[in-house]
């Protein structure tokens, strides 16, 4: 159970036809009892944006901030296809409504894989009532398992604390960047709280998690972070909710930089000493969309030269005789010049899955941390094409 291990709601995913292989392909969450409660989201930024966000942005205004169910597809992300997606999308709500017997407003719409291909509509039109006929507390996982396109596994996450409980799945595998992602994430909670103050939660939680992951730099046009909360516990603290919900999407953030395309190497990037906080965020985001970083972690060269170069273009306050950097416990820099380490130890540190690089400037309290991958010739070959 992932998405459905807080009271009060269920899950169910099935085959549409929207992917050739019979592969699950849509999914569906919703109240148990299909009665709206408070609901949270948050959108790429991108403003490309896909008819998926801009109608589930509409009926979150419209509402007021309460929804009944969510619905996705994955193998065609319904983007870039103007006023006939903007229809398609509608359509989705409008008839999944119909089976839940609630108001479209109530639904909100998540689409992900080809940009440019309208949705084959007729095909998930047909699918809906089997797919909503199916939703139970036990559909999580065929719910997580319909969100995939280039994921090799499954993404689910949960978190019991306080008398509460926040589940959540996701997907996600490429074009991961700060500010969302080539993602979808739908979480839940059985806690008692508003629509202001589960929004107030869910940007913190996104912020150190979604919004702290990199895999290519790639902003996506769809990306959607959906949080419901079904009231059937008791009323957290503030700081409970909060933390229960950033451990849930930090959970997931890994699970996806872990399944990235091609990748051979998670890397924890931490950019330390920075005059502020934003020249470090800027550092560290440099860094880990610097293609010849990326290559040189696949390669298993801890090349500290790139990360410094990196740093020194980054457009913040750098002074090349104050940075030093380290792979994991080895310090490879000092004062913006190599320094002696067990090359035989650290070579048998660059062969594990999760790196952790830590790069000090010397001048200030700045800090920021990042989520990143390497770069390999898996990633080209995903990437080559649109199928």
């Amino acid at each position: 159970m992932s998405v459905t291990a807080a009271e009060g709601f269920v899950a169910s995913g099935t085959h549409a036809g929207i992917k050739d292989s019979g592969a699950l392909d849509l999914s569906l969450v919703a109240t148990e009892d299909g009665a709206p409660v408070p609901t949270a989201a948050v959108f790429t930024s991108n403003l490309m944006t896909a008819p998926p966000v801009q109608v589930s942005r509409e009926h979150l205004r419209a509402n007021g901030g309460r929804a009944v169910a969510v619905i996705l597809n994955s193998g065609n992300a319904n983007a870039a296809t103007g006023g006939p997606g903007v229809a398609d999308a509608r359509e989705m709500c409008d008839r999944t409504a119909a089976e839940l017997g609630c108001s479209a407003q109530e639904v909100l719409v998540c689409s992900t894989g080809v940009i440019g291909q309208r949705l084959p509509i007729g095909l998930i039109a047909g699918a809906i009532p089997r797919l909503a006929a199916g939703r139970s507390r036990d559909g999580s996982t065929d719910a997580a398992e319909a969100l995939r396109t280039t994921d090799t596994v499954r993404k689910e996450a949960h978190v019991a604390t306080g008398g509460f409980v926040v589940g959540g799945m996701a997907k996600g595998a490429a074009m991961l960047a700060p500010d969302m992602a080539t993602m979808l994430a739908v979480l839940t909670t059985d806690a008692d709280t508003s629509p202001p103050e589960l929004a107030d939660a869910l940007a913190l939680g996104v912020e150190r998690s979604f919004n702290a992951l990199t895999v290519d730099g790639c902003q996506s046009t769809n990306d959607t972070v959906v949080l419901l909360a079904s009231a059937r516990r008791g009323p957290p603290s503030r700081t409970a909710l909060t933390d229960a919900i950033g451990q849930v999407c930090e959970e997931l953030a890994r699970q996806m930089a872990d399944d990235a395309e091609g990748s051979t190497k998670t890397v924890r990037v931490t950019v330390a000493g920075a005059a502020s906080d934003l020249d470090a965020a800027r550092a560290a985001r440099r860094i880990c969309e610097s293609a010849l970083v990326k290559c040189s972690w696949y390669g298993r060269d801890p090349y500290w030269g790139r990360i410094a170069s990196e740093c020194g273009a980054a457009g913040i306050r750098f002074e090349q005789s104050a940075i030093s950097v380290s792979y994991g416990p080895f310090e490879v820099a000092r004062n913006g010049i190599a320094v002696d380490h067990d090359a035989a130890d650290l070579a048998e540190y660059m062969e594990r899955r999760h790196l952790e690089v830590t790069v000090d400037l010397g001048l200030g309290p700045g800090t920021a941390t990042l989520l990143t991958n390497d770069l390999t010739h898996a990633y080209v070959d995903e990437n080559m094409g649109t199928s």
